[in-house]
C-alpha cells in the first residue's frame, strides 16, 4: 500500500494515543499468572495485542473483551481471569507472537517456568530476530530450549519447569531481556538477578512490585524470588512511544501546536522528551499525575528551532524506539547530530539504520550510516519523494510525519506496516492535512 502525503500549511489539534504496548502486554501477562480477576483498559491496539492475547489463550488463560465496562468505567476493556502460579495449561499448538518481539520474550520466559513444552514462533521478520540473548540464560536456569541455528532463531521449543535462580549479567540493556528473565525467576528456587549494563524501560519491575512480588531493585540490579501474584485493575497510560511522532510533527512544522493526553512520562520512557527539550524542542507537560505504580501527563508540543545534539551511552535503551523519528527532528535542526551506541537497531523488525538513512535520505536528508547510528547534518529541509517503510511500523510512522513537513508530496511504500503498533495513524494523518489547510 502507498500513503501520500501533502504538507498542511498549519497543524492545530489534539491527538489521542492508544495505550501504552510495553504496559498493555505485561499488565496482560503478569495478571495471566496472578490470583484473582483483573480489568485492563486502554489496552494498546494493533497486531501487537493480538499476538500476546494469542499466546496467552493458548496457554488456557481466559481472557474476555467487554464494551462500556462497568469496572473500569472504559469503553473497552479487557477480562484477565488469573489461573494462579500453577494454573497454565501447556498448549495444543504453536504459541503465534507474530510480529512482537515484547510478547515473544515475556511468553518465553513465562513458558521456561511451566512443566510442560510450549513451541513459540512468529512471522517471518520475528524468525530472522536473534533469541540468543534469552535463551542462554532461561538455559541457565533449568529450560531445556531448541529452535534453529543451533537454539538462537525461533521457532523455539521450550521444556520448562524446575528452574533455579542465577545471577545474570546482561551483555546489552535490553528491558525484553531483562523482563524474560524475572518472569522465570518468579518460577525459579532461589534468587533470580539480573544485572543491566544501563538502565532500560522499568515497566516490569513497577508492576511485580505493585502486585506483590517478592523484588529489591538496587540500581542497575533486579532481584526476584518465587512469588505469587495478586490480580490488578490497569488502567494503561497512553504511549510515549506513539506519542513521540506527533511531538516532532508539531516540532519540524513551520506552524504547528499539538497536545496529548494522559501519556505515560515513566522516567525511563521519557527519554525522547528530554532529547527534544535538549535539542530546543517546545515542549511542556501539564497535568503531571503520579498513578499507583506509572506517572502520566498531558504533553503540548509546538514549531520549535531545533539544534544538532549527540545521542549516545546510557540514554540509548531509553529512546531506541524513537531513534528513527528523533533522526528525523535531527534533519530539521540547525547543525550535526550524532547517534551512537545504538547497533541494537540493526536487528529490530528491520534494519533500522539502515532503513532510515536509506528513507530520509530519498527526501534529501544530508544523512551519513554508522555501525552502531547515524551521522545527520541538519539542513532544515526535506523534499517530497517516494519512500519504502522496508516493512517496518516504525520507519514508515517516520517517513508520514516526515511528509508533513517536506516541500511537495511524499509517497510511503508499504505504508500498511503501521497498522502493527498504530492502525490510527494514517487516519490521524489525514486529519491533520485535512484541517490544517
Amino acid at each position: 500500500m502507498k500513503q501520500v502525503i501533502r504538507p498542511p500549511s498549519r497543524i492545530d489539534a489534539s491527538v489521542a494515543v492508544a495505550g501504552d504496548k510495553s504496559v498493555s502486554q505485561r499488565a496482560l501477562v503478569l495478571n495471566a499468572i496472578a490470583a484473582g480477576t483483573a480489568h485492563v483498559s486502554n489496552l494498546c491496539v494493533g497486531d501487537d495485542r493480538s499476538s500476546v492475547l494469542r499466546c496467552l489463550r493458548g496457554m488456557g488463560v481466559r481472557i474476555r473483551r467487554h464494551s462500556s465496562c462497568h469496572i473500569s468505567g472504559a469503553e473497552e476493556c479487557f477480562e484477565v481471569e488469573g489461573v494462579g502460579p500453577g494454573g497454565l495449561r501447556e498448549p495444543e499448538n504453536v504459541l503465534n507472537a507474530g510480529n512482537s518481539g515484547t510478547a515473544f520474550r515475556l511468553v518465553s520466559g513465562l513458558a521456561a517456568g511451566q512443566p510442560f513444552l510450549s513451541v513459540i514462533s512468529g512471522d517471518r521478520s520475528l524468525r530472522r530476530r536473534p533469541m540468543t540473548r534469552i535463551v542462554d540464560p532461561l538455559t541457565r536456569m533449568g529450560a531445556h530450549i531448541a529452535g534453529r541455528n543451533g537454539g538462537s532463531l525461533a521457532p523455539l521449543a521450550i521444556q520448562g519447569g524446575g528452574l533455579n535462580g542465577i545471577d545474570f549479567e546482561m551483555p546489552v540493556a535490553s528491558a525484553q531481556v531483562k523482563s524474560s528473565v524475572l518472569i522465570a525467576g518468579l518460577f525459579a528456587d532461589g534468587r533470580t538477578t539480573v544485572v543491566q549494563p544501563a538502565e532500560s524501560r522499568d515497566h516490569t519491575e513497577r508492576m511485580l512490585r505493585w502486585m506483590g512480588a517478592d523484588i529489591e531493585v538496587d540500581g542497575l540490579r533486579v532481584s526476584v524470588r518465587r512469588s505469587a501474584l495478586k490480580s490488578r485493575d490497569v488502567p494503561v497510560p497512553g504511549d510515549v512511544s506513539s506519542a513521540a511522532f506527533w511531538i516532532v510533527a508539531a516540532c519540524i512544522h513551520p506552524n504547528a501546536r499539538i497536545r496529548l493526553n494522559g501519556v505515560g512520562i515513566n522516567p525511563t520512557r521519557a527519554g525522547v522528551i528530554r532529547v527534544l527539550q535538549a535539542m530546543g524542542a517546545r515542549v511542556r507537560l501539564e497535568n503531571v499525575r503520579e498513578g499507583a505504580w506509572e506517572p502520566t501527563a498531558d504533553i503540548v508540543a509546538e514549531t520549535s528551532d531545533l539544534r544538532g545534539t549527540e545521542i549516545g551511552g546510557d540514554i540509548v535503551p531509553q529512546v531506541i524506539d524513537e531513534l528513527p523519528i528523533l533522526t528525523l527532528a535531527a534533519c530539521m535542526a540547525d547543525g550535526t547530530t550524532v547517534i551512537r551506541d545504538a547497533a541494537e537497531l540493526r536487528v529490530k523488525e528491520s534494519d533500522r539504520i539502515k532503513a532510515t538513512v536509506e528513507g530520509l535520505s530519498r527526501l534529501g536528508a544530508r544523512i551519513e550510516e554508522r555501525p552502531d547510528g547515524v551521522v545527520v547534518h541538519g539542513t532544515g529541509r526535506l523534499n517530497g519523494a517516494e519512500a519504502g517503510s522496508h516493512g517496518d511500523h516504525r520507519i514508515a510512522m517516520t517517513l508520514g510525519i516526515a511528509g508533513l513537513a517536506a516541500t511537495g508530496q511524499t509517497v510511503v511504500d508499504g505504508a500498511e506496516a503501521a497498522a502493527v503498533s498504530y492502525p490510527q495513524f494514517w487516519d490521524t494523518v489525514s486529519s491533520l492535512t485535512d484541517t490544517g489547510q
